[in-house]
């Protein structure tokens, strides 16, 4: 049974192979067929134009050259008969004979009107055909008409051919008869030169050439065709009678089945025609390759099929084990996975605890602050240092938010370095400048080595903003977890110039408590903290956040600890060298303005922001009117006249018509004044990319909530009053 069964699918494969091969060779077959006819058609074509087009050449070089020997002869006629009229003795024969050598012609012939011949000097063996052909009436005439001149070739039943002219004679009433005798020989020339033309072309090769005047064959490179009629082959009258140019018709003789084609010349038609066997010679070499390479592909492919039944085995167990090596390694993945997966919960478990801790913490000191001043009304000095004290931890709150929220950024690269031209030996000014106060009230010294100018090539390309964001984070923890009367000192050199490029190196080393080995290892893991417990205030993830924006702007960073020593922190960061600026004077920083007496539109949905903020304007003699969205802001603005506001104070996510959206409306409005206004926008956003989309949208400042009241009275002061 099993034989049976096996058997038929294999006879069903080799039906369908031969089947594959038939249809295969009969396409080739056809193909072939048709490639050949059409490689010979076109050769044929080529070659019957080719001599059509020589033959027609030949042809007019000789009426080219009748018209000349004609010309000749009427010339020589008038010579004579200009002769004759100048003679002052009668015609001789010897006179006539003279002439026939002078004009380089076979006879001259006198006639009377009648057309009588009066005097001659001709070749005895053409006289007698003459004399036949001068009973013409267009010749008789010339004898009546002066002007009248008569040529004519005439052609002998030999095969030659003489030219013949007639004048009226000047001398006498009569006719001058000159005539030219062309020999055989010369006349056989021509056909020779087509003959010779045709004598490159091999009947086996080329085929059958044949070059017929009428239905004479006049040449041929079958040499025995030459002379013949062309009615005597049955292949040339089956060709003619099909009259198809430039195309192969088919004709039959003597069993034999032929192709061929004709073309009709000037004076000649021209055959060309080849066996059968001839034109398909390509045709079996075509189907025998094809059989070849059909067979060549069923032995390739019976070969593959044989060498996989047997790798079948082996190819099973192969993935019988690769799927146990895979299953082992997935078990192995999906074991790292729970472990990771319990890690990521062990951390977001500790994460939320800490933050939960670290939030609390000042918000409970805040709520009790609230409490003691509640309790104690009448108190002020002590109302006063609690507010101090709540102000430091709402700070340190912010400062919390603003890290998580930076870190999460960088994670999900939504930092964005800005391209900007800085001043090295500036920015380490201000970065100082802004720590000294945090040093002084810790009793912590700065040193900075070599004074602010230590870096000759100052003005660079790069992000100030977060360059002053790592140096404050580093400079932070030196004084936080320095010890008291401790030292910071700073550092810095360069390590090279070269392609429009300068690379610094900023050393910073305190004397504080120093870290551990072990901590040192993951202290650029966010929320990483060597004592939890720890009186300081840290949130772990100042070193995460200066680790990445280094990364970012493709320097290094490297720290050196040492417990109850210190730390090395050592920075290398690459700046594009950006062109000297010429010195300026300047300008004397200008004194503060008063705000007092400006009338302002605050847009703000939130109820106690806005009572916050117009509070505080209101201390500083600034009166407000409140939109409590986007969309009343716009039609209070369009509704009031021009100069109401000194400035606009937006901001941004609110209900109805965010704060961007109005912005580009009152821009748009038809009046002067929507051009000029300040836009100020106060928004909770407050990355940088926000700044940037307020600005894009028209607005002139971004301002950070929460709100601090030196900086928004000074940017009111400059562009408001």
């Amino acid at each position: 049974m099993w034989n049976e069964s096996s058997a038929k699918p294999c006879t069903r494969i080799l039906f369908l192979q031969i089947l594959l091969g038939v249809l295969l060779l009969g396409g080739v077959f056809l193909l072939a067929v048709n490639e050949d006819i059409a490689t010979t058609q076109r050769t044929m074509v080529n070659t019957v134009n080719y001599v059509k087009e020589q033959c027609n050449r030949y042809s007019r070089i000789g009426l080219a050259d009748e018209s000349k020997s004609l010309m000749r002869i009427v010339e020589s006629a008038n010579q004579t008969a200009h002769r004759l009229e100048e003679a002052t003795r009668p015609v001789s024969a010897d006179f006539l004979h003279t002439c026939v050598k002078d004009c380089y012609v076979s006879g001259i012939l006198l006639l009377d009107e009648a057309g009588n011949i009066t005097a001659a000097s001709e070749a005895a063996d053409m006289a007698a055909f003459v004399h036949e052909n001068l009973d013409s009436e267009a010749l008789l005439n010339t004898a009546q008409y002066p002007e009248k001149r008569y040529a004519v070739r005439l052609f002998c039943p030999e095969g030659c051919y003489l030219d013949l002219a007639a004048v009226q004679r000047l001398d006498a009433p009569g006719i001058v008869v000159a005539y030219y005798h062309t020999p055989l020989d010369y006349i056989n020339s021509f056909s020779l030169s087509i003959s010779s033309l045709l004598s490159g072309y091999d009947p086996a090769e080329n085929g059958t050439i044949v070059v017929s005047s009428g239905n004479e064959i006049i040449a041929s490179n079958e040499e025995s065709f030459i002379g013949e009629n062309t009615d005597a082959s049955a292949v040339l009258e089956e060709i003619r009678a099909a009259a198809v140019s430039d195309r192969l018709v088919s004709a039959r003789e003597n069993g034999v089945r032929y192709f061929g084609l004709m073309e009709h010349g000037r004076d000649v038609y021209v055959y060309a025609y080849l066996p059968q066997r001839a034109v398909f010679r390509t045709t079996p070499e075509n189907m025998l390759f094809a059989m070849v390479i059909y067979l060549v592909i069923l032995a390739a492919i019976r070969m593959v099929r044989w060498k996989t039944a047997q790798s079948y085995r082996e190819e099973q167990l192969a993935i019988q084990k690769e799927y146990t090596e895979q299953l082992q390694l997935k078990n192995e993945q999906l074991y790292a996975a729970v472990e990771q997966a319990d890690r990521a919960n062990a951390a977001k478990t500790s994460f939320l605890s800490r933050m939960s801790h670290d939030i609390r913490t000042p918000l409970n000191g805040i709520i009790g602050l609230l409490e003691i001043d509640e309790a104690h009304a009448e108190d002020h000095a002590l109302i006063r240092s609690n507010q101090k004290k709540m102000k430091v931890a709402a700070k340190h709150l912010l400062s919390l938010i603003n890290d998580i929220l930076q870190m999460s950024k960088l994670e999900s690269g939504e930092v964005i370095l800005s391209h900007e031209i800085i001043d090295l030996n500036q920015l380490a000014r201000d970065i100082l400048t802004i720590m000294e106060q945090r040093a002084a009230e810790a009793g912590i010294t700065l040193r900075y080595e070599g004074g602010f100018e230590r870096m000759e090539i100052s003005r660079v390309y790069g992000s100030p903003l977060h360059l002053r964001q790592i140096f404050l984070n580093i400079y932070g923890n030196c004084i936080k977890y320095n010890k008291s009367c401790g030292r910071v000192e700073t550092a810095v050199s360069c390590l090279g110039v070269a392609d429009g490029r300068v690379t610094y190196r900023w050393v910073i080393r305190d004397t504080g408590i120093g870290m551990s080995k072990d901590f040192l290892q993951h202290i650029f893991t966010p929320f990483s903290q060597e004592r939890s417990d720890s009186t300081r205030q840290g949130t772990g993830l100042g070193m995460a956040i200066v680790k990445s924006l280094i990364d970012e702007m493709q320097g290094t960073i490297t720290i050196e600890s040492e417990e109850g020593v210190g730390s090395v922190f050592t920075i290398t960061l690459p700046f594009e060298i950006a062109a000297e600026q010429p010195q300026t004077e300047q300008p004397a920083p200008a004194k503060a303005k008063d705000i007092s007496g400006l009338h302002l539109l605050l847009v703000e949905d939130n109820a106690l922001n806005a009572e916050i903020a117009a509070a505080l304007l209101a201390d500083r003699g600034v009166s407000v009117e409140l939109a409590r969205d986007g969309s009343e802001a716009v039609r209070m603005f369009r509704e009031a006249p021009a100069g109401t506001y000194a400035g606009i104070i937006m901001d941004i996510m609110m209900p109805v018509m965010d704060g961007l959206t109005a912005t580009r409306a009152i821009r748009a409005l038809e009046r002067a004044d929507a051009k000029t206004i300040p836009i100020i926008a106060m928004t909770a956003n407050a990355f940088e990319e926000d700044a940037r989309q307020c600005l894009a949208a028209g607005m002139n400042v971004h301002l950070a909530k929460p709100l601090c009241m030196e900086e928004l009275v000074a940017i009111l002061a400059r562009l408001c009053a």
